[in-house]
């Protein structure tokens, strides 16, 4: 049975498990609650047979992930920082070694622990209105979830140090040129054009493409 979790929704057809980040109201943005839930969707999609794929995406057509609900961070102490950093590092971990093929589709904001989130995936379509970057340097911080190594294997070093290092955000077809994402798509085509890539990918020998 598919489990019901509150911050993210789980939809499963033909084979392909839609996880979608359910916090529209707050951009998608992650707290320690939905990075539990993410957790229990990849245990969830790991274990059953009847799921050969895995779809990201974010609730509404503003947000894939906002990045980190800062509103919570400030509240929290410093060893309460370091602990959610691990975890949701350890969650994103477990993700980009789902022995599945996973693609994210951003369907805008995909920021700090979105752009993160996004980077956990094998590849990514997005939305012509996406924005991407990890501007954790604007507060002092640095991307805590992975981010740090991923972007630097995602797309040329000197490229991902100036994302880093300025925390500027770039649109999709910035995204799209330097290689964060492997297509740009009308916002209203975006699930559909995953949809379709997925399902060919589905087509090929499954232990091929696990």
């Amino acid at each position: 049975m598919t489990p019901q979790l509150d911050n993210v929704l789980i939809e499963v057809a033909d084979g392909i498990a839609t996880i979608t980040v359910n916090r529209p109201k707050a951009l998608n943005a992650l707290n320690t609650a939905p990075i539990d839930d993410l957790s229990a969707a990849i245990d969830y999609v790991a274990a059953s047979d009847d799921i050969r794929g895995v779809i990201v995406t974010g609730a509404g057509d503003r947000a894939f992930v906002a990045g980190a609900d800062i509103a919570a961070m400030a509240q929290s102490s410093g060893e309460g920082g370091e602990a959610f950093s691990k975890h949701g590092s350890d969650v994103f971990a477990r993700l980009e070694a789902l022995p599945k093929p996973v693609i994210a589709a951003v369907n805008g904001f995909a920021l700090g622990g979105g752009c993160e989130l996004m980077l956990a995936c094998d590849f990514a379509y997005a939305a012509e209105s996406a924005r991407f970057g990890q501007p954790e340097v604007n507060l002092g911080l640095i991307a805590g979830f992975g981010g740090t190594q991923r972007l630097t294997r995602k797309v040329p070093y000197g490229t991902a140090m100036e994302l880093l290092l300025t925390g500027r955000i770039i649109r999709a077809d910035e995204a799209l040129r330097i290689g964060l994402v492997n297509r740009v798509v009308p916002n209203d085509e975006l699930m559909g054009a995953v949809r379709e890539t997925m399902t060919e990918i589905l087509s090929k020998g499954p232990v091929a493409v696990a």
